[in-house]
């Protein structure tokens, strides 16, 4: 589930700037990016963060930038660099070649500045407040997967709501589509029964076996019980994505056996109806926890 969260701090000698993003993923996937003086936190940055965020694509940044410092960031080689710009000035004598940049090409050279950022001693009362900075990150990161996540319930329920008012719709024309089947048979082989010697009652079991199997009375029912155990799971604490997603696989499935019993073109066209929601469903339901 994607989230955000930023919080930054100053003061006379320090700038501090924490932010966290998430995005989905079904494991706890932290990306951190750490200033060289909190290295040897890093241990304890992990499991701060799995204590607020339980699963996700997380990537970390903190900055820290002290105000006052009195050694550059970068290491210069001036004996080499003293190397590059008196061969520089023979060449440009030998060719008569203009030395206005001399410097600027022996600054440039290869191993005359090197980044090393001075070695930062940590601070006791710096970790204390990148600590704290830290953990409101992770409570504005949380909050906003909390946000999002209401609107998420809200739509899921609007998803189930779509597929209960279609399953309603088919229990509403399941006694026409029986007397459609009844007449469509007795139509046809009406006539023929009458001239043909032919075992009525032997008849009559048939019908009954083939009626069972054109029933769809006991799906119509599981797929009610599944829809209403899908709205309970939703109201439930935590970690119930797992859940939803076999729930909706059982919903499916009795979809997709209403469809292929039904042999009838309206109940066909609310099963694709229902089976489009269901997707979305599905789809969002990878983004709860």
């Amino acid at each position: 589930m994607t989230g955000f969260g930023s919080v930054g701090w100053e003061d006379d000698s320090r700038i501090i700037h924490v932010e966290v993003k998430t995005l989905n993923s079904k494991f706890l996937d932290l990306s951190i990016r750490n200033p060289r003086q909190f290295s040897e936190k890093e241990h304890e940055i992990r499991n701060l963060v799995q204590s607020v965020l339980e699963r996700g694509k997380v990537s970390l940044t903190i900055d820290f930038v002290a105000k006052k410092s009195s050694e550059i960031p970068v290491t210069i080689n001036e004996e080499l660099f003293g190397t590059y710009y008196a061969k520089f000035e023979e060449m440009a004598e030998r060719v008569g070649a203009d030395d206005s940049e001399l410097f600027k090409l022996a600054l440039q050279a290869p191993s005359v500045i090197i980044n090393s950022s001075p070695e930062e001693k940590e601070d006791d009362g710096d970790w204390e407040l990148v600590r704290k900075l830290l953990t409101e990150a992770l409570q504005k990161c949380d909050q906003f997967r909390q946000d999002e996540g209401n609107v998420l319930l809200e739509k899921l329920k609007e998803n189930i709501e779509v597929i209960a008012s279609s399953l309603e719709e088919v229990k509403n024309s399941e006694g026409q589509r029986k007397e459609r089947i009844k007449n469509r048979i007795r139509n046809n082989f009406l006539e023929w029964i009458n001239e043909n010697d032919f075992d009525k009652n032997r008849f009559e079991q048939e019908l009954i076996y083939y009626f069972e199997k054109l029933d769809i009375t006991e799906e119509l029912v599981r797929l009610e019980t599944h829809l209403n155990y899908f709205l309970k799971v939703l109201k439930e604490e935590s970690q119930q994505g797992k859940k939803l997603g076999f729930i909706s696989q059982e919903i499916g499935r009795e979809i997709n056996t209403i469809g292929s019993k039904a042999n009838d073109a309206g109940i066909q066209k609310l099963v694709i109806l229902m089976k489009d929601e269901l997707e979305k469903i599905k789809e969002q339901s990878m983004n709860v926890l």
